[in-house]
Parts: structure tokens; sequence; C-alpha cells
């Protein structure tokens, strides 16, 4: 099927496209109809041919393709199977400094933002058999929250910075790599050796969150 050329395909539908009322009766609508179908999966079938996909396996986009969505080869995610994820909690106060941009959310009011944030490395511990010491990220995790629980983000940040969700992933990100490096936690020898990749996750509801994602070195 993927060997038809498109040239020969629109051959097929022009024929069709000509064929008249009496003759669909002829060969009988259903029938017809079956041709149409045929066709239109011959086209899809021909172009995927055409664009080298046509025995792609689910994995359609090639690692290139991904790593410009993501920004470039030396910010994108490696394939890391292991994960071990720590969730938490905070609640904070803030405001978008009145900017007409956010609207209501413009004045200062509360969040309580869920917080979710994913290690993952290419093999576990090899005599531990973990991604990570679970308390020890836990411990991290918690540290690096207490600098914005029950807090005015406004004073942490100062007046002009917009403490959106999204900025607020890449600070909480970024204080969990420097407690990383504090603990000297990527060391060679370390029982909590860990070299990977975190994802930090906020959720501010059910229906919306952001995340931030990046090595961990």
């Amino acid at each position: 099927i993927a060997s038809l050329s498109i040239v020969s395909i629109k051959t097929t539908i022009s024929l069709l496209c000509n064929t008249t009322h009496s003759e669909v009766k002829m060969i009988g609508v259903k029938h017809f109809i079956h041709v149409i179908s045929l066709v239109t999966l011959l086209c899809i079938s021909a172009k995927a041919s055409n664009f080298g996909v046509t025995n792609a396996r689910p994995r359609c986009f090639s690692s290139s393709l991904i790593s410009q969505l993501r920004g470039g080869d030396a910010t994108s995610r490696p394939y890391l199977p292991y994960t071990l994820a720590i969730r938490d909690s905070i609640m904070i106060a803030h405001s978008f400094h009145n900017n007409p941009n956010f609207g209501p959310a413009g004045g200062l009011h509360g969040a309580t933002y869920t917080v979710d944030v994913e290690f993952a490395s290419k093999e576990l511990h090899p005599e531990c058999n973990w991604v990570i010491d679970i308390g020890a990220a836990s411990e991290m995790v918690a540290d690096v929250l207490k600098q914005y629980n029950y807090k005015n983000l406004d004073d942490v940040f100062g007046e002009e910075v917009m403490t959106t969700t999204e900025f607020m992933c890449k600070a909480v990100f970024d204080g969990i790599v420097q407690k990383l490096k504090d603990k000297q936690v990527i060391s060679d020898g370390d029982e909590n050796l860990f070299e990977g990749w975190i994802k930090v996750t906020l959720w501010e509801s059910h229906k919306a969150w952001a995340s931030f994602e990046g090595p961990a070195s």
C-alpha cells in the first residue's frame, strides 16, 4: 500500500469524483463508500511513507525534535526509567502588584500549593537499590518549602516580581539543587548518591498546575 505514489492516488480520486449518480447506483452505495474509505487510507499511508514514518514505532518523534521542543540538547531530559516522588504543600500569600493582566488576582490573595518533586535516574543505587534516600529527599524538599510556607511572597521576592506558579516551580527547583550540593549528595561513594533529573510541579488546584524540570547538577 505504502508503495503507491501520490500521483496514482490523485488519479483514482479524480475518477471517483467524476463518477455519475447512475454509476454509483450500479456499483452500490455501500461498495462506493468502501472504495472512498480505502482511497482515504491510501492517501494517509502514502503521505506517511513520504515522510518516512510508515513503520514508525510509538515513539514517533525523534530525540532531536524533542530536544528542540524542550529548548536544546543541553537541557532535554534523557531516558530515565526510575523515579521517586515526594509530595508536600505550602500556604502562601502574594499579589501580582495590581497588574491588569492578572485580573482579580492582581491584588493580594492566598494560595495553597500541593508540591510534587520527582527525582529520576538512569539506574538504582548499586547498594541500596533506590533512586535517592526518601528520608533525605523529604527533608530537602521540606527545608526548601520552609522559605515560603506561611509567607507573603511579595516580601520574599520583592514588589516587582510576579510570583506566578511557573516562577515558584523554578524557585523550588533551584532550592533543591542547591540543597543537594550543600549536602554533597552528588558525590562518589556517598550512600545518598543521586545523579539524574528533577521535576517540580506545583498544583494550584485539580484543574491547573505548572512545572519546571532540569538536571540535578
